[in-house]
């Protein structure tokens, strides 16, 4: 309601009294109406100069201070100057609103610190557990001081073999970091999505074998199908997401990857007869450093990055990619690439001689 309007209602209602208290006492008409004009006039005035000095000047102030703070200094200076036609009722809606913000904003700021948490406590373990092994094997090796040769050949080896891991850990980090921040760029080229997997296939082979896995490449057409994307980036994909199948899949299982076209894209899915994952952590599965068995998950090795490293390589892509999962039946990943339009050659069309 604006303000002229609500002193209008009460300016009447207090003549409409008054005038009908000097009616019931004088009876006569005439006073009645200079009664109500004269307290309807001073009433309005009254009020219109309490309510703006006391009550709706302030209004004004907080609704002013709210919507600025909500539209921040940019957008304001690009809109300009804002008021309200009706700022007592507005101010209603800015303050609700703007209490909904941010209570949003103090809960994703409560994620994003509990996430800052377990992402320090999982980074200081992942390190500080090849460090210590690093350390340990080099202390044994100072006090036999190399007089069992063959004891320090190994110590060596395993303290090699943590090294190693620390700077899996390091090179991954510094990938994931360039990729949030846009450092490393998204070379998009087309190219046969077939031809990457049988190449993908055929890296990976001696990995398969030694697992005992056999990779299976399931395509619903023969045809060749050709994507917009960056080939090596989306070859590691591939790589990680066969790789982790490996690791959690079972003796004498079976990996496939399939493709399958839609509308305007092509849909690549991972998929195994492995351990399965509990639905419970389905949602957290391309967090950094989350494993559902830590245990395991270390003792089979690797930075416990490569999920993280996947989900950004596709979103970077501006693609998605999603798992499904039962336990002891396996796991699917599928994700999105966009799919690459054929350039059909011009048919020969015979030249009509005279």
């Amino acid at each position: 309601m604006k303000l002229r309007v609500l002193i209008l209602i009460n300016a009447a209602a207090v003549a409409i009294t008054l005038s009908a208290v000097n009616y019931y006492f004088q009876h006569k008409w005439y006073d009645m109406m200079i009664t109500f004009l004269v307290t309807f006039i001073t009433s309005y005035l009254v009020f219109y100069y309490l309510i703006e000095k006391y009550i709706y000047s302030k209004i004004k102030i907080i609704y002013k201070l709210i919507h600025n703070l909500k539209l921040g200094r940019d957008l304001r200076d690009a809109l300009g100057e804002h008021i309200s036609a009706d700022p007592i009722n507005d101010v209603e809606k800015e303050v609700k609103e703007w209490a909904r913000l941010k209570k949003s904003e103090i809960d994703e700021l409560k994620k994003q610190e509990k996430f800052r948490r377990d992402f320090l406590s999982n980074i200081s373990h992942e390190f500080k557990t090849p460090l210590f092994a690093i350390q340990g094997y080099i202390e044994a090796l100072q006090d036999d001081g190399f007089e069992d040769p063959e004891m320090a050949t190994q110590f060596l080896e395993k303290a090699s073999k943590n090294v190693d891991r620390l700077s899996y850990l390091i090179n991954d980090l510094d990938e994931i970091s360039k990729l949030e921040s846009g450092e490393i760029p998204i070379n998009y080229t087309k190219f046969k999505i077939n031809d990457l997997i049988k190449e993908v296939f055929e890296s990976l082979e001696l990995k398969s074998k030694q697992h005992n896995i056999k990779l299976t490449f399931k395509q619903k057409y023969d045809d060749p199908i050709f994507v917009n994307a960056d080939r090596e980036k989306i070859r590691q994909v591939l790589v990680n997401l066969i790789d982790n199948s490996f690791k959690y899949g079972k003796e004498g299982g079976n990996t496939a990857v399939s493709l399958f076209t839609l509308h305007d894209q092509v849909l690549i899915e991972v998929t195994d007869d492995g351990i399965g994952i509990e639905e419970k952590y389905l949602p957290r599965l391309f967090e950094r450093f989350f494993r559902t068995d830590s245990s395991r998950s270390r003792q089979i090795g690797g930075s416990g990055l490569g999920l993280a490293i996947v989900k950004h390589i596709i979103e970077a892509h501006q693609q998605t990619i999603s798992v499904r999962s039962t336990e002891t039946l396996g796991s699917t990943f599928g994700f999105t690439l966009e799919m690459a339009k054929q350039t059909l050659p011009f048919p020969n069309i015979p030249v009509l001689k005279s």
